[in-house]
């Protein structure tokens, strides 16, 4: 599998600080080596698109797109409490 970063995630992630974005790169170590990984809390996100999200810490969530061996990273932002 391989990862390809959106534009619209790219601008969104590089409003995070550093701890955030350490964070991030370990959870997508973990997606790439397995999706059902347990700190990702993979799950649909939106059934109608096929969106899924996964958790990078309590606060913060990436959404991403399965195409055959690429995960498309939509979107990077604040858990909504």
């Amino acid at each position: 599998m391989k990862l390809f970063y959106t534009p619209k995630f790219k601008d969104s992630f590089s409003q995070f600080s550093d701890k955030i974005k350490k964070q991030f790169y370990q959870k997508a170590e973990y997606l790439l080596k397995n999706i059902c990984h347990p700190s990702l809390r993979v799950k649909k996100y939106d059934e109608a698109r096929g969106i899924w999200q996964a958790r990078v810490n309590r606060d913060i969530r990436f959404f991403f797109l399965i195409e055959k061996d690429i995960y498309t990273l939509l979107d990077i932002k604040h858990h909504p409490k």
